[in-house]
């Protein structure tokens, strides 16, 4: 399996050429909370798959990440976009460069689960610590939304094993409601398809795309949402 933490840092624009693949998450974010002239928080914003589209609509947004190389993408985009109701900080997610009460949404996109997962030391205090943090900069009435995969290459959920108790943390110990949808991949030739799915997923599923000529890769993803108080 390719090792993410290496392409986030040096691989962020090859990254951001796959993710644009898939479709705008703003209804499905919207769906659940509005984001016109709110102040919003994107944790693990990554190279903005979803600052950009949120940060047209939002008062403000704060895009947070471990990897300053994805957020400078981040922030090139943004300023392409002629937006300057944005800043960028380089962050953890158990210690948000964040004030009490600052934010009205908290967005969290494929980003909590590399604490999270159950092949990560500490992993339940981890997701502890983040939860309260998330807690703590929401203002009242805040609502926290949370997306993580539920399988690349599948048509309905299968998601990884190592995140399973992770998921079930979410609903059932921090009463999160969740929702599944689809997420397709819809690259532009079998070339791209075969090289993208090979550079994030790994040999197996990049010789699938290639044998059964996946244009098309399904992809599942799960999304909780939370309005703690």
């Amino acid at each position: 399996m390719p090792n993410h933490e290496q392409i986030y840092k040096n691989q962020a624009e090859q990254y951001d050429l796959m993710i644009s693949r898939q479709p705008s998450l703003l209804a499905v974010i919207e769906e659940i909370t509005p984001i016109k002239g709110l102040d919003v928080i994107d944790l693990g914003a990554g190279s903005g798959r979803l600052t950009s589209v949120l940060a047209p609509h939002a008062k403000s947004i704060l895009a947070l990440d471990a990897s300053a190389a994805m957020l400078e993408v981040n922030a090139h985009q943004l300023t392409k976009a002629g937006l300057s109701n944005w800043k960028t900080s380089v962050a953890d997610h158990r210690e948000l460069p964040a004030d009490d009460n600052s934010a009205d949404v908290l967005v969290a996109g494929w980003t909590v689960c590399y604490l999270t997962s159950s092949e990560v030391p500490n992993n339940e205090l981890n997701l502890e610590k983040i939860i309260q943090e998330m807690k703590r900069v929401l203002r009242p009435g805040g609502t926290i939304v949370i997306m993580e995969t539920m399988g690349t290459g599948y048509e309905t959920p299968h998601p990884p094993e190592f995140l399973t108790q992770y998921y079930s943390l979410l609903e059932n110990k921090y009463g999160f409601s969740h929702k599944w949808i689809r997420l397709d991949y819809q690259f532009t030739d079998i070339a791209e398809a075969e090289q993208l799915s090979r550079f994030f997923f790994g040999e197996e599923l990049g010789n699938r795309v290639a044998r059964e000529k996946l244009v098309t890769l399904p992809e599942c993803a799960g999304v909780w949402w939370l309005t703690p108080h």
